[in-house]
């Protein structure tokens, strides 16, 4: 399932990276700017990123079990500006929703290409500058905001790039919806700027793309969706002194910590094999102890 072309929409699994057509991938040094952790990293990312959505399992685990010692600054790459372009293959939305069912089936996470056919996104702008204006507010949240934003497109087939359905997912994840859409439409579209001229300064030309940098200034560039393993290794690299410190990887304790998680998640946190991941969500679930959302190509699990 290799693209032949660089566009935004259709994403390279030979790379693991949606790709930005017409960005080359010279990357400038970035200071670490005095973070307090000992090792930064840059997450470029975006709402509507496939790729970005098959990373959520490592890069969550990273947070378990790294996360004393690694600071996550999230930035927004602007995926889809419009429509208008013909590149790839994709020229209209409805040409994206194949191409989503099968990413789904190779990063193990579950997706619902029928947004395009139901409700097409128009671009990824306006879930991008919401998720500047609810860093404004509480980068904790701004995180959480941005699952949300994610599980509703991915999963729950809602356009994100509409009002209607950003405001639904900033007052489920604790935000101050009036605020939100006073930044929305005022200082965050600066700052989704700033977020886009940063990305060109560093030659990103694709996401997910993770530039990790220690407090020397050294730094390590992972781009595209990569297994655990190489994450640790970079970290390592970078800061050989520390260990991965331990979790609670029961099912308890993850659901805990995270309100949602999908079958692959759950395996790769909870040391789970893959294959015995579902039915032992199921005798949760039919025991009352979770609750379940149930999409053509795989579930999510919700604590209760």
């Amino acid at each position: 399932m290799e693209k032949q072309h660089s566009d935004p929409l259709t994403c390279d699994t030979a790379t693991g990276l949606c790709e930005m057509p017409g960005l080359g991938n010279t990357h400038q040094k970035h200071g670490a700017h005095g973070n307090e952790k000992p090792l930064k990293i840059i997450y470029f990312t975006d709402p509507i990123c496939s790729s970005c959505w098959g990373i959520e399992p490592q890069l969550r685990k990273l947070k378990l079990e790294y996360g004393n010692i690694v600071e996550i600054e999230y930035r927004m790459g602007g995926l889809l500006p419009d429509w208008s372009y013909n590149s790839g293959g994709i020229s209209k939305p409805s040409d994206v929703a194949h191409h989503w069912d099968e990413v789904s089936t190779y990063y193990d996470m579950p997706i619902d290409g029928d947004i395009w056919l139901k409700d097409p996104l128009s671009s990824s702008y306006p879930p991008s500058i919401a998720f500047k204006a609810a860093q404004m507010q509480d980068n904790e949240k701004a995180i959480l905001f941005l699952r949300e934003l994610r599980e509703m497109v991915f999963l729950r087939k809602k356009n994100i790039s509409k009002w209607e359905n950003i405001s639904v997912a900033a007052q489920k994840t604790g935000l101050d919806v009036t605020r939100l859409k006073t930044d929305f439409e005022g200082k965050a579209k600066a700052l989704f700027n700033e977020d886009l001229q940063l990305g060109r300064k560093l030659g990103i030309r694709g996401f997910p793309s993770l530039l990790i940098i220690d407090k020397k200034g050294q730094q390590q560039m992972i781009a595209g969706s990569k297994p655990y393993s190489v994450y640790v290794q970079t970290i390592t690299k970078l800061h050989s002194t520390h260990s991965k410190r331990p979790y609670d990887a029961s099912w308890q304790g993850l659901f805990s910590k995270y309100a949602s998680l999908t079958s692959r998640e759950f395996a790769e946190l909870s040391g789970t094999p893959r294959k015995d991941a579902d039915s032992y969500l199921q005798e949760l679930y039919v025991a009352g102890k979770l609750q379940k959302l149930e999409t053509k190509n795989g579930a999510l699990w919700l604590s209760k």
